[in-house]
């Protein structure tokens, strides 16, 4: 679904984001999450239930301020904040609520009771099946 994906930051200083799907917590550096990275600063298509990090610096390019938070994509395009950090601990200060976040969703079934039949037709089609409307 169409989520517009915020910036973080100065935008001539590093920024980015990732939809993260696992998380090392063996790691304390920006390298703890894994997934794949999206352009930040416009309108991305997520997966609801997804876990968006967003990371950007601000400051000078000599003494740069990281400033990171977490998003969980709601199933109406929305996000929800669900943790945000700054400083140069920033990874360390999310990594746990992160893995807290994708434990719960692999816990849970998604609920696609706010998602439009329409729109689940169109998708069950898109993968292969075959989706005949209710009589």
């Amino acid at each position: 679904m169409a989520v517009e994906v915020p910036q973080l930051g100065d935008g001539r200083r590093r920024h980015w984001a990732k939809l993260v799907n696992e998380v090392d917590t063996t790691k304390s550096t920006g390298w703890a999450y894994i997934g794949d990275f999206v352009s930040d600063g416009g309108v991305q298509d997520l997966p609801a239930g997804g876990l968006l990090l967003v990371y950007g610096e601000k400051g000078s390019a000599q003494n740069p301020q990281p400033e990171a938070a977490l998003y969980l994509v709601g199933a109406d395009s929305t996000l929800t904040m669900e943790g945000r950090a700054s400083g140069r601990a920033w990874a360390r200060t999310l990594r746990d609520r992160a893995a807290e976040l994708l434990r719960q969703q692999v816990d849970r079934e998604p609920d696609l009771s706010a998602i439009e039949s329409r729109h689940l037709a169109e998708e069950l089609t898109r993968r292969g099946f075959q989706v005949e409307p209710p009589a």
